[in-house]
């Protein structure tokens, strides 16, 4: 999928671009891995078994194999030239992000400066956005080419829009995108990618450069952009191509990216301290068997390790598709379909997507892990080719029609740079305060106990985040505001005049009315008795 990039970047790098194969779902194994441990006793798979911490890797922080590139990276389109996205992003004015930065910058001086945001991904582009806040992390799918740092390339063109959402600040006053917490650093770490794969299963023996990508448009397309340029939606069903039947897996087949090393960046993080946030748009979807494997494991493990060491871990909840079957099941403790991993619940913030209208979007894999939803739906972002400093609205996959950026991974990065707004607001609160403080502020869906399987605690609201005084906080790390004094005029306890005149008043009206009895009966006592009888 490439990405047609927003009109609003500037003039220079306004050519539409390609934001490669942009997705983010899970794979689906429908046969249970060998090493799969026993189910939860009381056989409710939307439950995980107990964290086990002896599966707590170390960090290698390299590769788990060699993969070689198969697939060209990311590029500009030759679509759509001179095109300009001003206007703001609909998820940006739905969940008012403008106000919510004015009430940090107010208090703070800066809107998530000084917090730290990790991106577990595909790598990040240096955009010119970022300025000098974007740092390196690692790179677990391939040695850096000349002159790049570990985790700052990013082939597939996912990581970057991702890592837009959350801290990118534009220099263009007539750009309308801005990410959530635009003065946070993002730490970059690429942990997977579709363009390479296992070295033992590279084809095309004896070619000098990699076979042409699925992800680039077709050389002499003649897809156009929609009318009023890269701010409308290409034709086309619900579901963009190459969302609904591909994305951001892992442990698929010929990609590069598997649960080991995503447990071990996440384990790395935390002995590090590394970040404050992490944000993993990236997923693994099986069918539910009562079972755990050792990668879940390890995934389990590491996030209780991270969640530990006080750090917030948010997660996509994952995008339905042929390959990974939406839990519509009656019972929703015993899902079809696990998604690591936000199955982890107890320590995984996981995030659902909402469209523009403001219901669930139907590629939002639905379950009992679900924590908070955020818009998912006409994503407008950076553009991720090497060299560009403009953004992207659209992309392309596996043919020449232009399609919208969705998917729960772009719904994840809004809920990541939340938590560095509410950490750099209130800086004493845990990492489990910020994601309690987080979920009490959404908007509840009317549901038992205020959430459900489609949303959980609701739509974020970031404005009620960074404001809103929680009973569960009042004696504890979030400061309660002074009470306010009534605005009512003094007291007057030493003056008796106003009583002595309030009753000399009463008094003489009581006077006057008995005057007035008193006539009146006279007058009646000495009326002449009328004389003489009728028969």
């Amino acid at each position: 999928m490439a990405a047609a990039r927003r009109p609003g970047a500037p003039r220079r790098t306004t050519t539409a671009l390609l934001a490669g194969t942009i997705g983010l779902l899970s794979p689906l194994t429908l046969a249970v891995p060998a090493g799969a441990q026993a189910a939860p006793a009381d056989g409710y798979f939307g439950t995980p078994p107990p964290v086990d911490m002896d599966k707590l890797i170390p960090d290698t922080r390299q590769p788990d194999k060699t993969y070689t590139q198969t697939k060209g990276c990311v590029q500009r389109s030759t679509l759509g030239q001179d095109i300009q996205i001003k206007n703001r992003p609909w998820g940006q004015e739905y969940l008012q992000i403008s106000k919510a930065q004015e009430i940090v910058k107010a208090a703070r001086g800066s809107a998530g400066g000084g917090v730290r945001v990790a991106v577990i991904d595909t790598g990040v582009t240096k955009h010119p956005w970022f300025q000098d806040r974007l740092k390196s992390g690692g790179d677990y799918v391939a040695t850096p080419t000349k002159g790049q740092q570990p985790g700052l390339e990013d082939c597939d063109g996912h990581g970057t829009e991702v890592a837009g959402i959350i801290g990118a600040k534009p220099d263009n006053p007539e750009v309308g995108f801005v990410g959530v917490a635009p003065d946070a650093t993002i730490v970059s770490y690429r942990q997977l990618s579709e363009n390479y794969e296992p070295a033992k299963q590279t084809a095309t023996p004896g070619s000098s450069t990699p076979p042409s990508s699925s992800t680039n448009p077709p050389s002499g397309s003649s897809t156009e952009l929609p009318p009023g340029g890269g701010g409308g939606a290409a034709e086309g069903d619900g579901t963009s191509p190459g969302q609904s039947n591909g994305g951001r897996q892992l442990e698929k087949a010929g990609t590069a990216g598997t649960l080991k090393t995503l447990a071990e960046i996440i384990h790395g993080i935390a002995e590090r301290h590394e970040a404050d946030v992490i944000n993993m748009s990236v997923d693994n979807c099986r069918q539910a068997s009562g079972s755990i494997t050792e990668g879940e494991q390890q995934v389990q493990a590491a996030v209780r390790f991270a969640a530990d060491a006080g750090i917030v871990i948010v997660a996509a909840a994952g995008n339905a598709t042929d390959t990974c079957p939406q839990n519509d099941q009656p019972d929703a403790r015993k899902p079809k379909t696990i998604v690591t991993p936000p199955w982890f619940a107890d320590d995984v913030l996981s995030v659902g997507a909402i469209d523009e209208f403001g219901s669930v979007a139907p590629f939002s894999v639905h379950g009992p892990w679900v924590g908070v939803a955020a818009p998912g739906t006409k994503i407008v972002s950076l553009d991720p080719a090497e060299g560009s400093g403009s953004l992207a609205n659209l992309t392309f996959e596996n043919g020449d029609k232009a399609s919208e950026i969705q998917g729960t991974s772009f719904a994840s990065p809004y809920v990541a740079g939340l938590a560095a707004l509410v950490k750099a607001m209130y800086p004493k609160l845990t990492a489990k305060g910020i994601v309690n403080r987080i979920k009490e502020t959404a908007q509840h869906p009317a549901a038992p106990g205020g959430r459900d399987n489609f949303v959980g605690y609701g739509v974020i609201d970031p404005v009620a985040a960074l404001t809103q005084v929680l009973p569960s906080e009042v004696g504890n790390q979030a400061p309660i505001p002074a009470p306010q004094m009534a605005q009512l005029p003094p007291a007057n306890d030493h003056s008796s005049t106003p009583m002595i005149v309030a009753l000399a008043g009463t008094a003489g009206g009581v006077l006057a009315l008995l005057i007035t009895l008193f006539v009146m009966h006279t007058i009646r006592r000495n009326r002449p008795a009328e004389t003489g009888t009728r028969r």
